[in-house]
């Protein structure tokens, strides 16, 4: 009996040994050793701060003309027009008795027309003559930067086909304007016209060559470019009598 018990570790001696086993990973059983210093944060190394990130603006594109669709009473653009061309008495109803507005007839014009602001109607009758004025806001442009829009004026009144060929630049009445004659859907010597100044452009269809022009002549236009005088010829000098040969 007391031989088994010599041989049985005793319960002291077993606790010792766990609390061995268990520590084994931090400390040596039996054994001390010195705690590292902690660091303290002037001694741990500095990490750069990473940059805050800037968002990049979105661009926001420029907002386009939006054409009027209502017409209202321009009476500087109602006294622009002659009551009266070569004689014949100009008729210009009110903006209420006639169903076209800025924004219709400017369709015809492209970009250019998203920018007309008022319109004015006038003929002469019976019809021989029809005048569509426009004001427009700036950009202003001239008579030349019609030109992309010419076919789908002249079948805006009454020309049959979208065709830029037949349209010259020409000067009439004094003004520089885009002209094309009849087409086979309108009368004989029709002829049409389109031109811009300052801040209106003109439409015009008509069949009278003299309202044609006394209309062209009454209302404002660009200005023909105003030829330069050319040098007028030098004479020869007529020869000396001393240079004449001597008579034998």
């Amino acid at each position: 009996m007391s031989i088994l018990l010599r041989g049985r570790p005793r319960p002291l001696a077993r606790l010792a040994i766990l609390t061995c086993a268990i520590g084994i990973g931090l400390t040596a059983c039996g054994s001390t050793s010195p705690t590292p210093p902690i660091a303290s944060p002037t001694d741990l190394p500095s990490v750069a701060a990473s940059p805050t990130p800037t968002s990049t603006p979105t661009p926001v594109p420029t907002p386009r003309p939006t054409p009027r669709f209502t017409n209202e009473p321009d009476p500087q653009l109602l006294t622009l027009i002659p009551d009266t061309v070569a004689g014949s008495t100009v008729v210009k109803p009110a903006v209420s008795a006639f169903g076209v507005t800025p924004g219709d007839i400017g369709e015809v014009y492209g970009d250019v027309g998203l920018r007309f602001e008022s319109l004015q109607l006038a003929y002469v009758a019976p019809r021989k003559l029809s005048l569509y004025a426009m004001r427009m806001r700036e950009p202003l442009v001239g008579t030349a930067d019609l030109e992309p829009y010419l076919a789908a004026a002249g079948e805006y009144v009454g020309i049959a086909g979208l065709h830029r060929e037949p349209w010259e630049l020409k000067t009439v009445a004094g003004h520089i304007v885009w002209a094309r004659p009849e087409d086979n859907a309108t009368a004989a010597g029709t002829m049409v016209y389109t031109w811009a100044v300052d801040e209106y452009v003109f439409l015009m269809i008509g069949t009278d060559d003299a309202l044609n022009t006394a209309m062209l002549a009454a209302l404002p236009g660009e200005a023909a470019p105003t030829p330069s005088p050319r040098p007028s010829a030098t004479p020869r000098p007529s020869p000396s009598a001393s240079g004449s040969p001597a008579a034998s």
